[in-house]
């Protein structure tokens, strides 16, 4: 009687959890338009979302990219089809690993920076400032932060793509001998717009995903210290498990 009771309450938690995101979900959808208006509050937060992040974003881009052409060339070569190194590669960086690495290190850099921020406006009562003065603070603050890792987040992955792209040319080619020719052709021939709107589509959504429970997160955290803390930890770890989960259900469908 006791698991079931707590198993009872954990589906009552979660449904309601379900339900209040949902709403705030709607809530931040209705001021979009509204947050559109002033653009220059949405470019701002592509610049702290997006721009800010490049550097871990190409960092880790190019040594994936590596470790991919590593074994990548160690797994062809025995069958002795090395030549489709650079096809195997990209499609691999593209309809997964690009999109996917790319959404966790967005939440672990970007999702925590957001959290914390709102959570930090909510416990100095910043956001309650803002609605004593007719201010509503979905409009001025959540929404454009919204946009901005909504933006971001595909810009992103088409960074990390390219960059590790570039890291597995330097390995197969440079280092192991590759042909280049050969690299470039197969890459050209194999890869098609359904696989680049494969990789975008799943950036979108990774995106909107990370966003939505970064902004929630800091919005509805504790206004304590630890409740911060919580909120900012809740992010990573919400986002990394939402990112892997809806990775299988795109890439179910697209298949």
């Amino acid at each position: 009687m006791k698991l079931l009771r707590e198993l009872t309450d954990n589906a009552g938690d979660f449904a309601a959890t379900v339900g209040g995101v949902t709403l705030f979900l709607g809530r931040v959808l209705v001021q979009v338009p509204r947050a559109l208006m002033r653009p220059s509050l949405v470019v701002d937060q592509v610049h702290n979302a997006g721009a800010l992040s490049l550097v871990i974003i190409m960092t880790c881009g190019l040594f994936v990219g590596a470790v991919l052409g590593l074994q990548g060339y160690d797994l062809l070569l025995r069958f002795g089809s090395e030549d489709a190194l650079g096809t195997a590669a990209a499609l691999a960086l593209i309809r997964e690993l690009g999109p996917v690495v790319t959404a966790l290190l967005f939440a672990g850099r970007a999702g925590t920076a957001l959290a914390s921020e709102i959570g930090l406006m909510r416990a100095t009562d910043q956001l309650t400032a803002m609605e004593m003065m007719a201010v509503d603070p979905i409009r001025r603050v959540i929404a454009p932060r919204f946009l901005g890792g909504l933006i971001s987040m595909p810009l992103l992955t088409l960074i990390f793509i390219a960059i590790g792209i570039f890291g597995v040319q330097v390995v197969g080619v440079q280092l192991f001998g590759v042909d280049s020719a050969s690299f470039w052709s197969q890459m050209r021939s194999s890869v098609g717009h359904d696989d680049i709107f494969e990789g975008v589509l799943k950036g979108c959504v990774f995106g909107f995903a990370c966003s939505l429970v970064a902004v929630y997160e800091g919005y509805t955290a504790t206004p304590t210290a630890e409740g911060v803390g919580r909120a900012t930890t809740r992010t990573v770890v919400i986002s990394a498990v939402l990112t892997l989960m809806l990775d299988y259900m795109l890439t179910a469908v697209m298949l």
